[in-house]
This record gives structure tokens, C-alpha cells and sequence, in this order.
């Protein structure tokens, strides 16, 4: 007799899904095969955060020996696709399949409490008037300002004395920028007033990378720190708001920021704006104007050919107050050339898209939804790009189109494409002038031997591992 049609169906499930469940397990392994090999931990949403929270960058090139060209670091619930090669760099700069305003929005979100909605509305027309108020066109306006502002400063510094450069350049530097961008007279004037802007200062720029990925109530010192700065803004607003600068009354940079801001958006979010600006203008010029210092101080003979050119054009260094013009820094171009040789050997660890599709890297498949990730420290590095890539050579940016604006290719510490940092040219003139009349003022030289970089942190420009100081003595 033959069997009952319902013990028939219930043995052959098991003989029919078998092949199913078999060809789904192999498509899944086939796939995996074809995504990037992947760095995590046993830890959920924590992965290889510990690892690689210990020396990010040194993590990287680690990583980039051991797996290759291509690889993923799952930390803090991302997945982060590092690409180190031509193919992979040449994706980075160029696909349609990334985005940069996705990468940099939860950024924004943790760091400034910017709504994601808010943020990718004002995001394109910012970048506009920002381009236009600091653009390389605009540029010019603003030599003046920086001159008249380090002038200032310098007779805070005395006749003689010796100091930590960083301090001291943070000292000058900080109450220039805050009022050229803000409003003349924003930045304290009372010592206690100083150190305490300072001090917050500090807190949230060292603390920005972790505030960007980790829920504020973990970072309780660096979650005060930013409050401090939103309340700073908000009880200052209107001044800021209504405030005339110089003869033609022209609008300020953050002016033309809430003017864009007001235009586009009812959101009340003008002092969150205020704080991204403020991080974004102090937080990788400064060090630059540091490490440029550093360098130039650490190599006899740049320093020679530096204070030559500045006596070719100024006269005889001393502690007159001298005027700098657009076409002043056009003639001392070896300074602009070590600024930017400083930038190379001192780039951000990494600068992120966001993958909305997915991509085809070398044999890989990068799924949509993991940032794809570019590391300048590293790739200037590369010799292929930059022979001796450990040396401080400025004169190799005589290669560079400087005229037209066009840096050496492989360098891409500003950004690359569509939104490259709009305030570039800025601090490349305000570090310039700060520079000339550092040097033109006083004879300086350093007390310690050049530091070496950090290796903590991969947002913005690397910080000096130790203290370097200067000792310094007024021209006469």
C-alpha cells in the first residue's frame, strides 16, 4: 500500500530545502569572499575600537601590511573601508557612488547639534558664500587684517623671553582669527577671561574625534566645553549680528553665515554654526603655524634663505611696524612652500565618503552604507608622489602650478573635488604673516629638538607627542 500523502510532503522537506539552504550558504560565503577583509572583535558594536584607539594611525599602516591595499576596520558600530592604492584613491576622488555630506553629517550632529535635515539643506549654499567670502578671489581683503591683528599681538610677547611654541602661537593666533571672523573685540581681553576660552577651547578641539562617535554623556568634560561655546555664542549673537567692520562696513565671515543661515532655514541654530566655524578656523591653522615654526627653526640653512627674502623685501628685520601686502607673500613664496611641505608631513589621518552604493574596488565589493575612508598622512608618504617622503623638503613645491592654485598631485590634505575646505586659502595667508613677522620682529631659535608627531588622532592636523619650546628676543 503506498504511504499517506502528508508523511510523503513532511520527509521530503528536509531532502528539497537542503539544496536551497546549501546553494543560499554559498552564495553568502561568495559574497562575503568578495568584501574587503574585515579587522572587528568579538565585542559587539565596540569591534576594533580598543586596537585601534591605542595609535590610530600606526593601526592603519599596520593594517595596510597585513591585509593589503584595501581593508575594513569595524569600530563604534561602523564598518570603515581604508583604501591606500592608486585604484582605490582614484575611486575615492572621482565615483558618483559616494558622498561627502552623508560621511560628515553625524559629524555635525554630535559635535555642533546640527538636526541631519537642517544640515544637509544649508550645506551646499554655505559652502557657496563661504567659497565666495574666503575663495582664493576674495582672499586679499584680508592680509591687511591679519597684519594689523599679529601686530597687536606681538607687543603682548615682550622684549625677550623663552615659552612653549605651542602656547605661544595659540596665544597670537586665537584672538586674531576670533575677531577677523567673529567681531573685533570678541575675543577676551582679561587674562582670566583668556585662559578660560583657551582652556574650553582646548578641551573640545582635543576631544572632537571621540564627541563625533560617542554619545555625549561619556564625555562629560568635553560635553561642558562645548555647551560653554554654544551659550558663548548665543549671549553674544546680536553683536555679532550687528556688527560694522571696517570703513566699508562689508559683512564679516560668520555674518555672511547666519545671512545664508537665515535665508535657507527658520532653525534657531546660528550659535551651532558659530561653534563649527570656530573649530574649523583654530583648530588646524594653529598647529600648522606651530609645526611651520618648528620646521623652519630646525633647518639653519631654510631659515637663512627665509630671513633673506624677508630683508629683500622689508628691509632690515626689526620691530618696526611694517605693512604686508598680497604681493609681499607673492615674493616670499619659500614661505608659502614650507607651510605647505608642514601640511604634507603633518595631514589629517583620514578624510571619509559615504558609499551609497556599492562600489567595485580591485576584487572587492564595498557595500553601501560603509565609509570609505583616504588617509593623507599616509599617502604623502607614498614615494611615488613625494620622493623622500620622510624629509622636509620645501623646494619640491616648486613643482607646483601656486599661480593657479593647484597643488602637487598625491597631496590632498585639504580635501579633494567638489568641497574642498573653503577656508584654505585663509590660513595659508594668515600663517604666512604670522610667520614674516614672527621672524622679522624677533631672533628666534628653539630650546628643544624637533617632536615628534601624535599618533591619537585621526581628525585634523597631528598635535607635537611633547612640548617644544622657543626662546625668543626683539630686533632692534
Amino acid at each position: 500500500m503506498g504511504q499517506p500523502l502528508s508523511n510523503i510532503q513532511v520527509r521530503s522537506i528536509p531532502q528539497i530545502s537542503m539544496p536551497g539552504f546549501l546553494a543560499h550558504w554559498l552564495f553568502l560565503q561568495w559574497k562575503n569572499l568578495r568584501a574587503p577583509p574585515c579587522i572587528k572583535s568579538w565585542i559587539p558594536w565596540l569591534g576594533a575600537a580598543y586596537e585601534m584607539g591605542k595609535a590610530p594611525l600606526e593601526f592603519i599602516e599596520k593594517a595596510r601590511i597585513k591585509y593589503g591595499p584595501i581593508f575594513t576596520v569595524f569600530t563604534l558600530g561602523t564598518r570603515m573601508t581604508f583604501v591606500t592604492e592608486e585604484e582605490g584613491i582614484n575611486i575615492f576622488l572621482k565615483s558618483k557612488e559616494l558622498s561627502f555630506e552623508q560621511a560628515v553629517q553625524s559629524v555635525v550632529s554630535h559635535t555642533a547639534t546640527v538636526p541631519k535635515n537642517v544640515f544637509l539643506t544649508l550645506h551646499d549654499k554655505l559652502y557657496v558664500a563661504m567659497k565666495g567670502k574666503i575663495g582664493n578671489l576674495s582672499i586679499h581683503q584680508f592680509t591687511d587684517l591679519f597684519t594689523e591683528g599679529i601686530h597687536e599681538q606681538l607687543k603682548n610677547l615682550g622684549t625677550h623671553g623663552s615659552r612653549d611654541l605651542n602656547k605661544l602661537v595659540r596665544h597670537i593666533l586665537y584672538p586674531v582669527t576670533v575677531n577677523i571672523i567673529f567681531k573685533r573685540g570678541l575675543f577676551p581681553t582679561n587674562e582670566m577671561d583668556i585662559r578660560e576660552f583657551q582652556q574650553h577651547f582646548q578641551t573640545y578641539d582635543e576631544g572632537f574625534e571621540s564627541g563625533s562617535q560617542i554619545p555625549e554623556y561619556f564625555l562629560r568634560n568635553w560635553s561642558e566645553s562645548k555647551k560653554w561655546f554654544l551659550a558663548f555664542f548665543e549671549k553674544n549673537i546680536l553683536e555679532i549680528k550687528n556688527y560694522k567692520s571696517g570703513k566699508d562696513h562689508s559683512m564679516t565671515v560668520i555674518q555672511t553665515v547666519f545671512d545664508t543661515i537665515k535665508m535657507a532655514t527658520n532653525e534657531k541654530i546660528c550659535p551651532n554654526y558659530g561653534l563649527l566655524l570656530l573649530w574649523a578656523s583654530l583648530a588646524n591653522a594653529v598647529p600648522v603655524a606651530f609645526w611651520t615654526l618648528v620646521f623652519v627653526l630646525s633647518h639653519p640653512n631654510i631659515h637663512k634663505s627665509i630671513m633673506e627674502g624677508i630683508s629683500s623685501v622689508f628691509g632690515t628685520p626689526g620691530k618696526d611696524k611694517i605693512k604686508i601686502s598680497e604681493d609681499d607673500l607673492k615674493k616670499l613664496f619659500l614661505i608659502k612652500w614650507c607651510i605647505l611641505e608642514t601640511i604634507r608631513l603633518r595631514a589629517p589621518g583620514v578624510i571619509t565618503r559615504k558609499v551609497m552604493n556599492p562600489v567595485k574596488i580591485l576584487n572587492y565589493i564595498v557595500p553601501a552604507g560603509d565609509l570609505l575612508v583616504l588617509s593623507p598622512f599616509w599617502l604623502h608618504r607614498n614615494p611615488k608622489y613625494f620622493p623622500e617622503p620622510e624629509t622636509f623638503r620645501p623646494e619640491r613645491w616648486k613643482e607646483a602650478n601656486l599661480e593657479k592654485h593647484a597643488f602637487l598631485d598625491g597631496f590632498l590634505a585639504f580635501g579633494t573635488g567638489k568641497y574642498q575646505c573653503p577656508g584654505r586659502w585663509f590660513a595659508l595667508s594668515e600663517i604666512q604673516v604670522f610667520i614674516i613677522l614672527m621672524l622679522y620682529k624677533y631672533d628666534c631659535s628653539l630650546l628643544d629638538p624637533l617632536p615628534k608627531e601624535s599618533c591619537l588622532h585621526l581628525t585634523g592636523v597631528q598635535q607635537p607627542e611633547g612640548p617644544c619650546r622657543i626662546e625668543f628676543k626683539q630686533r632692534k
